[in-house]
Parts: structure tokens; C-alpha cells; sequence
């Protein structure tokens, strides 16, 4: 299990806001959720993403733009468009304009793309993003990212364009699946990106060594790693791997381990509520519970007990 493939595994599609609409001018929609993640792709025509806060970005055909919530943001054909926003949550119906934005499915307006000169066809998906281990990659995402045409992420759009089409079983899981997909090459471009400053766990992952004691680390972070053992399935020295480690990821290798152990506690904390501390510290690799407790006091500034019922009281909130 590599780094990358850890912090996004608890972001996924399901029963997402997945639509498109068919625009033509004068149009603006304004996506009130605030959702942690939302991706916007244009298939066919251009507009400007328009965050809080944030300079606006133009979007073209094949482009695409990620936005970090909680902050909203707006969608519309030009900057100072005279059209009234339309307020997209859950649903986003803007039949004036010939499609619909909704949740669980597709409309379409019924026209050939092709033959809709001057409109803008778009594809939105808006991600639920939960837990302590996904926090670690949002954290890492600025308000708004974007990638040009022409990467990986278009033979995505292909099978994208070719299912909305469909009205058939299923749909919906497809659909979230190629969101998925297209948020995975959405996110390696933009951290590939030349001149950028990618986080350390992203770059530490392409070096030999450290990419290779990652893995280990995240394949089985209970076990009882020694930075020795580490070294012994690295292939290099103690000191090697200790310094390699340090210079590129920024600290210790068992410091991290204990970080990322933390990391997997407190959501262990929260989605099984039925087990013990004690069993918690065991599944991340604590035989001694009150070692467990001191290390998650030390790390989350909180003991196991108190995180779980801040969490609990935090979930039952309006």
C-alpha cells in the first residue's frame, strides 16, 4: 500500500451529486453545499469558476478544477454575467438553460452537444470526505486546483461522456466509480506538476529507499517495526535509512509510524464504537493499552475516551 493510495482510500463516491447541464448564455450556478471536495470538468464550451475568497479561474474544454470546501463557489459564462444565480445543493435544476444538475443520475437536454453551438456542457461531482486519514490529503490540496486538457484523466472523460449518455441499471455506480477515477488523475497531475511543491509523503514516495520503507510502513503499520528492520528489507544501513528518512519526509521513521497509527486510531475510534481502547490499540500495533493512550494524548493533544465522545457529541449535532 503506497501513501497516496492510504489518504484517498476513505474518498469515495457514492450516491454523490453527479450531473451535467447543457448551458447556453447567459448562465451562473452557484454550488451552496460547501462540499469538502467537488470536481468540475467542462466537456464542451468554457466558463469561470468563481470561489469565495479566491481569484476566479477560467475553465476550458477538457479542463478541470477541484475545489476544497467548506467554502462555496459559483460557475458562470463570463466574469460579471448579468444572470441570476442559480442556487445548486442536492439538486440544481436549470431547465431554461437546457439541462439538470441532480443527484443519483443524468439528464440531458435532449440535444446533440455537437449541434448546441455556444453552450457549455459541464460534469460535477461533489465528494463527501470523512475521517482522520482523508483530513491528511485535503490538508495537502489548496482551495482550488486545477489541471489543463490532455493528461491522463481524458480517456476518463471518454467512458464519462459515453455513460451519461446511458439511462440503464447501475448507472449510479458506474458513475461514481469514473469519479473516482478521474479525482485519482486529477490529483497525480496536479501534485506532478512542474514547479510545484508537492507534500513531502508524495515526493518522499519516488526515492528507492524511503518510497519502499513507506510502503512498508503503510502495508502493515501494526507490526513491530524497528528502524533496523526496516533498513534489513530496504536493503541499505541503519544510518542510511534513518537519514534518507528524516531529509525527505521530515521526520523520523517511527515517528511517523506512530503519526500515521494515530491517523488510523481515530478513525478506528470513531466508526467502530462497540470496541474497546484497548482493542483499538491493538489493531494499530499497542500490546500495552496505556502506552496506546499516551502516545494518542501526545500526538492528537486529547486521550482515546475523550476524542471518541467529542466525535460521538459532534456527530449528533444539528
Amino acid at each position: 500500500m503506497d501513501v497516496f493510495s492510504d489518504l484517498i482510500r476513505g474518498v469515495r463516491a457514492h450516491g454523490s451529486l453527479f450531473g451535467s447541464s447543457t448551458l447556453s448564455p447567459p448562465w451562473a450556478l452557484h454550488f451552496v453545499d460547501g462540499a469538502p471536495l467537488t470536481l468540475v470538468t467542462v466537456l464542451t464550451g468554457s466558463g469561470w469558476i468563481v470561489p469565495e475568497h479566491h481569484p476566479p479561474e477560467r475553465l476550458g474544454v477538457r479542463e478541470t478544477i477541484v475545489v476544497r470546501g467548506p467554502a462555496t463557489f459559483t460557475f458562470v459564462d463570463q466574469l460579471g454575467t448579468q444572470a441570476e444565480p442559480i442556487a445548486c445543493g442536492e439538486h440544481c435544476a436549470t431547465p431554461e438553460h437546457g439541462g439538470t444538475l441532480h443527484r443519483l443520475g443524468w439528464h440531458d437536454s435532449g440535444e446533440d452537444v455537437g449541434d448546441n453551438d455556444g453552450a457549455t456542457t459541464l460534469i460535477v461531482g461533489a465528494y463527501p470526505v470523512r475521517g482522520e486519514i482523508s483530513r491528511r490529503l485535503l490538508d495537502a490540496l489548496p482551495v482550488v486546483l486545477r489541471v489543463d486538457a490532455g493528461g491522463t484523466g481524458d480517456p476518463v472523460l471518454d467512458h464519462l461522456a459515453a455513460e451519461v449518455a446511458l439511462d440503464t441499471p447501475g448507472q449510479q455506480v458506474v458513475l461514481d466509480r469514473l469519479l473516482d477515477w478521474m479525482l485519482v488523475c486529477t490529483l497525480r497531475e496536479w501534485l506532478d506538476r512542474p514547479g510545484g511543491r508537492p507534500p513531502t509523503w508524495w515526493t518522499a514516495q519516488r526515492d528507492p529507499v524511503v518510497g519502499e520503507a513507506l510502503r512498508l510502513l503503510h502495508s502493515d503499520p501494526a507490526a513491530p517495526w524497528t528502524v533496523s528492520e526496516l533498513a534489513r528489507r530496504t536493503g541499505v544501513s541503519r544510518s542510511t535509512l534513518a537519514k534518507r528518512f528524516a531529509d525527505l519526509v521530515g521526520e523520523p521513521p517511527l515517528a511517523y509510524l506512530t503519526r500515521w497509527r494515530m491517523t488510523l486510531a481515530a478513525d478506528l475510534l470513531v466508526e467502530q464504537t462497540s470496541s474497546t481502547v484497548a482493542h483499538v490499540a491493538r489493531t494499530v500495533g499497542y500490546t500495552d493499552p496505556f502506552a496506546f493512550s499516551a502516545a494518542f494524548k501526545r500526538i492528537r493533544g486529547t486521550n482515546p475516551s475523550e476524542f471518541r465522545r467529542t466525535a460521538e457529541v459532534g456527530a449528533r449535532a444539528p
